[in-house]
């Protein structure tokens, strides 16, 4: 919900005398567009923390062209790119897009575009960056048709299921954790994206001897470790998790997830979709049903789930900074609830595996465990893998997870507090992560019917995977 450079943009717009009006989030166009009438807005920003936010910027574009606004439309968040922003949104709106890659230069873009003298050179450049890259991206398209559908299954990874190690887990069902003490989540934290969400780059710990970051880093890192040490004294904020597994087998790219071990009634169905971009000769289009033992092999598999999150009071304790006017310290508070909740996803897949049994002898460093140097991978639906945000509310409903963890789902599919997560278990030796990459109108139409939709339904949740113009 919350998105934390979004945040940090406000702050250095208005430590530079920029008045910031902030919606918040989840915010309807009409509101955006009225809101930015009522106030005589120069600029109007738009924020993406989650794929659906995508469309839903390109909809904003075609009401300000219909509604005849014109100051600027600046796009950024972590979903966007200058790409997408190039090909989707700025042929919408006439007077002119412009992606901002992170908050160390919305400054420079905003005193551009407000200032008479600045404003055509910038803007003239910006819109011939952008013609290339729509150029770029129709010469890609063209060059590199997808395979079909039916091709791209036939290069699917295939394993002898006869001889694959399918690890029964100690448990069926779900298990719900109602407060997980803070303490026991600290020495899981990966601190290498904390420092990309302050716009600081660089991989952790060399960051902080880095000549032209390290000093800043340095100094953040200790200003995140003493609040975090207040968090857990404190008990700021509340960290609670569900985890579940059950029988399964794939059937084509779903997979089939069954009441019991007897497999004679299917409880829930996930959905999951394949590469169908051409590859080199002996690697694979990949599809995550494949890491899971067809029913035609005879053999029963089994695939976990979870949601965390140690995102209960992390708002309020944010809240109590911004009304003393210390913005630093909330934006850090909603940082540390992110990297806690990762944290949680990190501690709880260790768990998983060795209720699985083989993750009993991993005798892993912490560095290890952050390269995932371990078996078994914890895909999330609306990620690379699985670009569908609509299977969270499947996986929420077989876990649960609501009533166990207060997580809740937006209309959108983002979850609720933020700083929470939520994907499966995989444990297949080989099972690893991948991108599905740009789908074809065959396997959308596929898709859309695999999952009881009409075909723009689908089309609406995978528009930045689509390899063809919606109609």
């Amino acid at each position: 919900m919350h998105d934390i450079g979004k945040n940090i943009v406000g702050v250095v717009l208005a430590c530079n005398n920029y008045e910031v009006i902030d919606l918040g989030v989840l915010v309807p166009c009409e509101k955006i567009l009225a809101a930015a009438v009522e106030r005589k807005a120069d600029v109007i920003g738009l924020s993406g923390l989650i794929t659906p936010s995508l469309d839903e910027m390109v909809h904003v574009a075609k009401e300000m062209t219909r509604t005849g606004c014109t100051v600027p439309l600046l796009i950024g968040g972590a979903t966007t790119s200058a790409a997408h922003t190039a090909v989707r949104i700025a042929p919408e709106y006439g007077p002119g897009v412009v992606h901002v890659l992170d908050a160390s230069r919305v400054v420079n873009v905003v005193s551009s575009l407000l200032s008479p003298e600045s404003k055509p050179a910038f803007m003239a450049d910006v819109a011939s960056r952008q013609g290339r890259q729509r150029e770029d991206f129709a010469a890609r398209r063209a060059r590199k048709p997808l395979l079909s559908l039916s091709t791209a299954r036939e290069r699917r990874q295939g394993f002898d299921w006869a001889a694959v190690d399918i690890p029964r887990p100690e448990f069926l069902g779900t298990r719900a954790f109602a407060e997980v003490p803070l303490a026991d989540i600290v020495p899981f934290i990966d601190w290498g994206p904390f420092f990309s969400a302050w716009e600081l780059h660089g991989r952790f710990p060399d960051i902080l001897s880095d000549e032209v970051v390290g000093a800043e880093a340095t100094k953040l890192l200790a200003d995140a470790k003493k609040l975090l040490a207040r968090i857990v004294d404190e008990r700021r904020f509340t960290a609670k998790a569900v985890v579940g597994f059950w029988p399964c087998n794939a059937v084509g790219d779903d997979v089939e997830v069954y009441s019991d071990e007897s497999r004679s009634a299917v409880e829930t169905v996930f959905h999951l979709l394949r590469q169908q971009q051409e590859k080199p000769q002996g690697q694979f289009n990949h599809c995550l049903a494949d890491f899971i033992a067809p029913r035609e092999s005879g053999r029963i598999d089994y695939i976990g789930g979870f949601a965390v999150t140690a995102g209960h009071g992390v708002e309020a304790f944010a809240a109590s900074f911004r009304a003393a006017t210390d913005d630093y310290s909330a934006i850090m508070s909603q940082a540390l609830g992110d990297r806690l909740a990762e944290a949680m996803a990190e501690m709880f897949h260790k768990r998983a595996r060795e209720a699985c049994g083989f993750g009993r002898t991993e005798n892993l460093s912490h560095a290890d465990l952050i390269r995932e140097k371990y078996r078994g991978i914890r895909p999330a639906p609306g990620y690379p893998a699985c670009p569908d945000h609509t299977e969270k509310p499947i996986l929420f409903r077989q876990l649960g997870a609501e009533a166990a963890t207060g997580i809740a789902l937006t209309e959108s599919c983002a979850m609720a507090p933020a700083s929470s997560v939520s994907g499966w278990y995989f444990n297949h030796p080989e099972s690893k992560y991948f991108g599905v990459g740009k789908v074809g109108r065959d396997q959308v139409d596929d898709y859309a019917r695999r999952k009881g939709w009409a075909v723009a339904e689908a089309e609406r949740w995978l528009g930045p995977y689509l390899d063809y113009d919606k109609g």
